[in-house]
């Protein structure tokens, strides 16, 4: 697990925050996404973290950094609106991702958040802190949550556009290689 975070850290340039666990790795066996806790806390200082599963993989974040780029979100944003059966499953997705964030919290902290007014932010705001279904926030999150659970909106991703993983000859996460570790 050391080693994950290290590479994590290598990967997104900072320590993860509120790091749980490896989500899902690539065929390589590098991390491609992490379940990150809901509540950072440092000292006196918190905040809630409405994103549980974080896309660390560093050749698919610039795929769906260009996706957004090229105004992708607009584009499902308007699929949504014409599809009521497609809106019911990113309701459906939105509702169990905050279930599943809820889930992750400790009683001490359910109370914390409780007593600062915050508990709702994390019990029912969707994907990436989001509260009107209406629209999308934040491919990389959503992604990540399809990687990691299966959704709506990274299912649609892979059925239009490639995403791939490093080609085998040019993997970017062998720069992080046993010698720096």
């Amino acid at each position: 697990m050391q080693n994950d975070e290290h590479i994590v850290a290598k990967q997104i340039g900072r320590t993860p925050r509120g790091f749980l666990k490896v989500e899902s790795y690539c065929q390589y066996g590098y991390p491609k996404v992490i379940q990150v806790y809901p509540l950072l806390r440092e000292g006196e200082n918190f905040e809630p973290f409405p994103t549980t599963f974080w896309l660390t993989c560093p050749i698919i974040i610039e795929q769906i950094s260009r996706l957004e780029e090229q105004r992708v979100i607009k584009q499902l944003e308007e699929r949504l609106a014409e599809n009521p059966e497609l809106q019911v499953q990113y309701n459906e997705d939105h509702e169990r991702y905050a279930k599943e964030r809820f889930s992750l919290l400790k009683p001490e902290d359910k109370a914390f958040l409780e007593e600062r007014g915050l508990i709702e932010t994390l019990r029912e705001r969707g994907i990436a802190g989001i509260q009107d279904h209406r629209f999308v926030k934040c491919l990389h999150a959503h992604y990540a949550h399809h990687v990691a659970r299966g959704s709506l909106i990274g299912r649609l991703l892979e059925e239009r556009f490639s995403i791939v993983e490093c080609p085998p000859n040019d993997v970017r996460c062998d720069v992080f290689n046993e010698k720096e570790l």
